[in-house]
């Protein structure tokens, strides 16, 4: 398992945490994510073999723009 930390800055309201959280927890693999409405980050607990892609992908199809972030809101892919 590892961690993955993507930023999500269109976040603005509970209803828009509960589409990300719907479109990811439909991708195979994702065992467990938080979103943070006010820091505007998803975390992402997946298999390694999970590909960040992926989840990007899951979320431009729920109507929002990810991008990359660590859990401390700066840039960069984190562990990849």
């Amino acid at each position: 398992m590892r961690e993955m930390a993507i930023r999500v800055p269109d976040l603005s309201c509970q209803h828009c945490v509960a589409a990300v959280r719907q479109a990811l927890s439909a991708v195979p693999g994702v065992a467990s994510l938080e979103v943070d409405l006010s820091r505007k980050l998803v975390t992402v607990q997946a298999p390694s073999e999970t590909e960040a892609d992926v989840l990007f992908q899951a979320i431009r199809e729920a109507g929002y723009t990810p991008e990359p972030a660590d859990p401390d809101g700066e840039q960069g892919r984190g562990d990849r």
